[in-house]
């Protein structure tokens, strides 16, 4: 094993004292501002923040550790932003959650950024995190591992909704929601409820939740998919936390996620829902409850779980259906390429791993689409300025023949009137010259 040169000892210790402090005189001198922070949300940013260091530090690493007295090992790391410095963060024998030979049992540490780094205690080792990887070392000051940072992206990110799909947003309009807004960039935004009702359906959808490092709990990246208005498949910002009951992937105070496929906020993740409502008899009785599976992140959390009734505050149930809802829980989460396959009409394999390729023709297509109608459009604009032009100066030209004509009228009776004054002054003087002279008076 390596060991780490006295002054980078001498610097985790001053990281962990300065923490200590810091946490000693929050408790004991800003009482009163931590009850307020309690019930502020602080900011919520829908891109990342430009110098943060805290977002630019949080995130997931991977890598191998081999402890003096142990074997060679894989672990991996979730590191959660807190706000003003502070972190907490949990790591994982075996890698991160959804990995093959992931634990579950996690390791708490809290931390407290120095510059652009943060010193993690609280478990088996002391971690020093940098923006593009994390340093492990034991007590005894002995580098046992380095883990690099990790962005993972779902297997179901960017799927192709199959032929006998409903495109249910796009990023072109709301046309199949009531009560939506779409942002300036194409995004559905929180708050939208679907027109369209449907029964059974296998549902994609794709989300963002913002980045809130000084919430906590459910006022951090808040929002749900309302099935049928009754049940509710939890969106929430539960990156680095344990598996919730009310967490991202849960049915709503009802069962907990297998596991917590949570990534960091202002990723974009992803929501497969196959469900299958309720049926009921002609005397609107009960005869075989709702049942749901789920993905996150392309992992199943949910596994065909029975729904005995609606979660937490969905509507109740009853043999009549109602549309599905996109929460408003007034955190800004955005979503993008949602789409649904109404089982009743379709079948087919769901979720939908489109490939690299089928997704790159499928852009390649598109873009080729929007060429078209660009040029056909360019041309159409060309065309209209051409006849536009060609009137304009068929206007002009018969403006100009009009002025034309009217001066030679002018002209012409300008010279009728010159010749006819000619004429009579003509005469006149002709009858003035042949007048006989009068003749003389006799005396």
């Amino acid at each position: 094993m390596t060991s780490f040169p006295p002054w980078i000892l001498l610097l985790v210790t001053f990281a962990l004292m300065r923490y200590l402090l810091t946490t000693i005189f929050l408790a004991f001198a800003c009482t009163s501002v931590l009850i307020a922070a309690d019930n502020a949300k602080g900011p919520a940013f829908t891109e990342p923040p430009k110098g943060d260091k805290d977002f630019a530090l949080m995130g997931e690493f991977l890598g191998e550790i081999t402890p003096v007295d142990g074997e060679k090992e894989q672990l991996g790391l979730q590191l959660r932003a807190l706000g003003d410095g502070s972190f907490d963060a949990q790591s994982f024998l075996g890698g991160l959650p959804g990995q093959d030979k992931h634990k579950p049992e996690a390791f708490r540490m809290i931390g407290q950024r120095s510059d652009d780094f943060v010193v993690l205690s609280g478990g088996p080792w002391v971690m020093i995190v940098e923006k593009d990887h994390c340093l492990l070392v034991d007590r005894k000051g002995n580098k046992i591992g380095k883990l690099n940072r990790l962005q993972r992206s779902s297997p179901s990110m960017g799927s192709l909704p199959p032929e006998d799909a409903i495109v249910l947003f796009n990023g072109k309009n709301v046309d199949q929601f009531t009560n939506a807004q779409m942002t300036k960039d194409g995004l559905l935004m929180q708050g939208a409820d679907l027109k369209p009702m449907f029964q059974d359906f296998n549902l994609h959808v794709e989300f963002r939740i913002p980045y809130m490092p000084k919430a906590e709990g459910q006022s951090r990246g808040n929002s749900g998919l309302y099935l049928q208005s009754r049940y509710e498949c939890q969106v929430l910002d539960s990156f680095g936390l344990d598996r919730l009951s009310n967490g991202l992937g849960s049915l709503y105070r009802f069962k907990k996620p297998d596991v917590n496929m949570a990534l960091p906020p202002l990723s974009w993740q992803t929501y497969d829902v196959q469900f299958t409502a309720p049926r009921w008899a002609a005397d609107g009785s009960k005869v075989r409850n709702a049942r749901l599976t789920s993905w996150i992140n392309g992992v199943k959390v949910q596994d065909n779980v029975e729904l005995p009734n609606k979660t937490g505050a969905g509507e109740q149930e009853e043999p009549i259906l109602l549309p599905t809802k996109f929460q408003d829980h007034g955190d800004p989460v955005r979503f993008r390429n949602v789409w649904l396959v109404d089982r009743g009409l379709a079948t087919g394999n769901f979720p939908i791993h489109s490939t690299k390729e089928e997704v790159e023709a499928a852009a390649k297509k598109e873009a080729e689409k929007k060429a078209a109608e660009k040029k056909a459009a360019e041309k159409k604009a060309a065309e209209k300025k051409a006849a536009e032009k060609k009137a304009a100066e068929k206007k002009a030209a018969a403006k100009k023949a009009a002025e034309k004509a009217a001066t030679e009228k002018a002209a012409t009776e300008k010279a009728a009137t010159e010749k006819a004054a000619t004429e009579k002054a003509a005469t006149e003087k002709a009858a003035t010259e042949n007048k006989p002279e009068p003749a003389a008076v006799k005396k």
